[in-house]
């Protein structure tokens, strides 16, 4: 176990960014965003096309990002016919006019498990990434004898955790496999449908889970309140359902690769070698749907002592709350908070360009006036991660003061966020900062 210590400011501050950013600055880091869908899962957009996924993440800043969905018959033979391998074990559009600026993806899916353990229905989302077709072919044709692969890009199959893992090694180890979204109330390990700890759900093949997905509604910090999970690296990944950037990207990864390839990537979750994750770009857990508990029927939510105090019955209907992640974690946690892991990497909370610019402009971030306010940006700038991220503010002011006095206050954690709640997204509600835009840019 790592030995922890206590850290007064655990949030990366915008000099620390800056820092961090500038000790890197010649080495190959990549934004990895390893957990998507695509157009077969329920709930995605149809347009959710290969195409729309590069145009969208080289918007965003992302380099690397996750195929989603491999296991779909139809998805898998289109991912075949239309990328082809530009590294060892990641691919790109074969129509990609400029292949040294491609999007890269990386061969990914993930698998609904529900089955019984000592007569309790467990319900586990698991995220799967892949080293080459062949591979997931080979998995594939175990799959389909547990589970309807053409029913849904995420497939529901019949088997415990630990016997999933147990085909997916028999296959290849350089398969990764680690629990989705890993505090959600539904279909996660740690959810009402979960266990209380890695062990108790993967059991014999517990030492083959390399990570755990903090999801939406978690970050670092809750997650380093449960001593346990030390062992585990924490990865980021927006879980997309859809392709805007306001969506894909939202949480992601920034890896320092010893070389660009699959085998880098695996070694940056397992820890080995030279590559690592430099930090995990987290949305602010308020701002995920399930961060605190309530019931959307209700429009109530309550905070964790509230809850405790109501023994999480509804005040207004006087049915259970639906669970939320802030209060979970405070049931498990056997640390306080303040206290980091050694070896632990760091994290910066980001809101997406889009909604930002919703949100000065009171406008919506798919309106046409929010669209273009946004490609001019990109046009100007680069690409959104540049500019949430590194580009200078009076940079920024010089081209929108209410937009930098904005991304200057996220880059500080002055945010103030409505919590999400029973599948409600949170809402920007404000910036704490008090200081005048003219002041700041001075």
């Amino acid at each position: 176990m790592n030995n922890p210590s206590k850290s007064p400011e655990l949030l990366l501050t915008s000099t620390r960014i800056e820092q961090l950013l500038r000790n890197i600055e010649n080495k190959p880091r990549y934004y990895v965003d390893m957990h998507i869908h695509s157009k077969y899962s329920r709930a995605t957009s149809a347009d959710m096309t290969l195409e729309n996924i590069a145009f969208c993440a080289k918007l965003k800043g992302l380099n690397i990002v996750g195929t989603g969905d491999c296991t779909h018959p139809k998805w898998l033979k289109e991912l075949k016919k239309k990328l082809v391998e530009s590294y060892p074990g990641l691919y790109r559009l074969r129509s990609e006019n400029n292949p040294d600026q491609a999007t890269l993806f990386l061969i990914q899916g993930e698998v609904n498990t529900v089955y019984r353990d000592e007569n309790t229905v467990k319900r586990i989302h698991h995220v799967m990434l892949f080293p080459d077709f062949d591979t997931v072919e080979q998995v594939c044709d175990a799959l389909k004898h547990i589970g309807d692969l053409n029913s849904d890009g995420r497939p529901l199959i019949e088997c415990t955790s630990p016997e999933l893992v147990e085909i997916l090694k028999s296959v290849s180890d350089d398969i990764e496999v680690f629990p989705a979204h890993v505090w959600t109330p539904h279909f996660s390990i740690f959810g009402v449908h979960g266990y209380t700890s890695v062990e108790e759900c993967y059991k014999d093949k517990a030492d083959d889970i390399h990570a755990l997905e903090t999801g939406l509604s978690s970050n670092p910090p809750m997650n380093w309140r449960v001593s346990r999970n030390d062992r585990y690296t924490l990865v980021s990944n927006s879980d997309s359902h859809s392709y805007y950037p306001w969506r894909l990207g939202r949480e992601a990864n920034l890896m320092l690769l010893e070389k660009l390839s699959y085998k880098s990537i695996l070694d940056a979750i397992r820890r080995k070698g030279r590559s690592r994750i430099i930090f995990t770009v987290e949305t602010h857990p308020e701002y995920g749907k399930y961060h605190y508990p309530g019931h959307r029927g209700c429009s109530f939510y309550a905070e964790p002592d509230e809850y405790f105090k109501l023994k999480g019955v509804c005040p207004v209907c006087g049915r259970k709350l639906t669970p939320g992640v802030e209060t979970h974690i405070e049931e498990l946690a056997d640390r306080p908070k303040g206290i980091r892991p050694r070896d632990a990497s760091d994290y910066v909370h980001l809101i997406p360009l889009s909604e930002i610019i919703g949100y000065v402009y009171s406008i919506k971030p798919d309106s046409k006036k929010a669209w273009n306010i946004y490609y001019a940006l990109i046009r100007e700038f680069g690409n959104e991660y540049r500019i949430l991220l590194e580009t200078p503010i009076n940079e920024i002011g010089r081209y929108d003061e209410k937009l930098a006095y904005a991304i200057r206050m996220m880059r500080e954690d002055r945010v103030k966020i409505r919590p999400g709640y029973d599948g409600v997204y949170g809402e920007i509600k404000g910036f704490l900062n008090r200081d005048s835009i003219t002041d700041f840019l001075k």
